[in-house]
């Protein structure tokens, strides 16, 4: 028997509960996988508080992230042995699958080749945050060498992926936090600017580091009445990337009359990971960070299996900085 984390209701992290399963022989387009450490999402906790864009179906399980080594190929899956090491990526539907477990079935389609000189707990913390940063910096087109790149709620995992990603194609990332606590942490990560929205005014502060020119694209998960500050800090032709919603309040569309001729646009991992050609594309372009040491996933803190409702709750407190891992002990 396998252990899975799963819910069968909507609610706090004491919904959880780490319970004895049958996983089963992986069926056509599947893997079965060993897992040895889970990373978490945002998401995962919106989810479980029916706050997420889609709904549990229970018992529910949960999880978009894992690393760890195929066990069993399923029918007409090609490019996969048993042994080899592997990540998991967000592609799937949490009502269909999920990597909360020691042992998963996933699909084959969300698992990609890792570099074995990636750890787990270091693999575990890469695909959502690299991917979600590739997606809109690299693949979408919007940044370029020289590029001032605003970077909001920056100490998350995928707000560090996101200043090595800009630092890797050559651009300025500006990042922002909203107390001093954490300012030298981000620093610390490579970004050469760091705003204190809670002591600074956003807008004076990026024509300040820009020259007067603004940004040329701020990327942020918070949503919310928010963005028409941050629309202030952006020049003309600029762009606006909203791949969250963290404040969940209404999100204005920024008044045309007072601001510069920008772009705005929503963005999810999903439009890489669903897309076969644009994941390949990922994939390489951050195996390829991970081995020149471009990029170095931070692992905030790490949790065992049977202490995911702490993990949980860790998240919620907002005290990372960087990614929460959960391992697995085999």
């Amino acid at each position: 028997m396998a252990k899975a984390v799963k819910f069968d209701k909507i609610g706090g992290s004491e919904v959880l509960e780490l319970r004895e399963v049958e996983v089963g022989e992986p069926g056509a387009g599947e893997l079965r996988i060993r897992v040895d450490a889970i990373g978490l999402n945002r998401g995962d906790v919106m989810y479980r508080e029916g706050a997420y864009f889609y709904q549990p179906v229970f018992p529910s399980g949960l999880g978009y992230e894992a690393a760890g080594v195929v066990e069993a190929v399923g029918p007409d899956v090609s490019g996969f042995t048993a042994g080899e090491t592997v990540g998991v990526v967000p592609a799937f539907l949490l009502t269909d699958y999920g990597t909360y477990g020691d042992h998963v079935l996933v699909p084959a389609a969300a698992t990609v080749h890792r570099p074995a000189s990636v750890a787990s707990e270091q693999a575990a913390a890469v695909w959502m945050a690299y991917l979600t940063a590739y997606g809109a910096l690299a693949e979408n087109g919007h940044v370029r060498p020289g590029d001032h790149v605003l970077i909001t709620a920056a100490s998350s995992s995928v707000g560090l992926a996101a200043i090595q990603t800009a630092l890797h194609l050559g651009a300025v990332p500006i990042a922002t936090t909203r107390t001093a606590d954490k300012k030298r942490r981000l620093l610390d990560a490579g970004a050469p600017h760091v705003i204190v929205t809670d002591e600074e005014d956003l807008p004076t502060r990026l024509k300040e580091i820009t020259g007067g020119t603004g940004v040329r694209t701020a990327f942020d998960p918070v949503a919310g009445p928010g963005v028409e500050t941050i629309a202030e800090g952006i020049g003309a032709g600029g762009h606006l990337i909203v791949y969250g919603a963290l404040d969940p309040r209404t999100t204005p569309l920024p008044n045309a009359k007072s601001f510069p001729a920008l772009t705005t646009s929503t963005y999810t991992v999903f439009e890489v990971t669903a897309n076969p050609e644009r994941l390949a594309r990922g994939v390489a372009f951050v195996n390829a960070g991970l081995t020149t040491g471009s990029f170095i996933p931070v692992v905030d803190k790490t949790f065992d299996l049977t202490e995911v409702a702490d993990a949980h709750r860790y998240m919620e407190s907002n005290a990372q900085v960087g990614k929460i891992v959960i391992t697995v002990r085999h």
